[in-house]
């Protein structure tokens, strides 16, 4: 998401993946579940959030990458997009949030 980019072929130190819903109806506990899954991973390395499996969400996905990548910043980590669904990149970009969460994101066709 920000920060420098990791060297060509690093491993991230923790992955998280995004599952295939990610809404209103689910944000609170999958964000609690990634938010603790990085808590507790060292800080100053690379968290890469895979949104392979990603097709169906809404805002609540965005505010859920947001606090992520807040956590990140203050552990001093990185945080990685991949896979992002092109709804998801332009939703994003509707809120002005893709320099913030995407800045060099990948993203697949849905």
């Amino acid at each position: 998401m920000t920060a420098p980019a990791a060297s060509v072929g690093s491993t991230p130190a923790l992955s998280l993946a995004l599952p295939v819903r990610l809404d209103a109806t689910n944000a609170e506990t999958v964000s609690r579940e990634l938010m603790a899954r990085l808590r507790d991973s060292a800080g100053g390395q690379l968290a890469e959030v895979d949104a392979t499996a990603l097709q169906s969400f809404d805002s609540s996905a965005l505010a859920t990458l947001l606090a992520l990548q807040r956590l990140a910043t203050e552990k001093g980590s990185r945080l990685e997009l991949r896979a992002a669904p092109v709804r998801l990149v332009e939703l994003a970009r509707l809120y002005g949030m893709q320099d913030l969460l995407l800045p060099q994101t990948e993203s697949k066709p849905v």
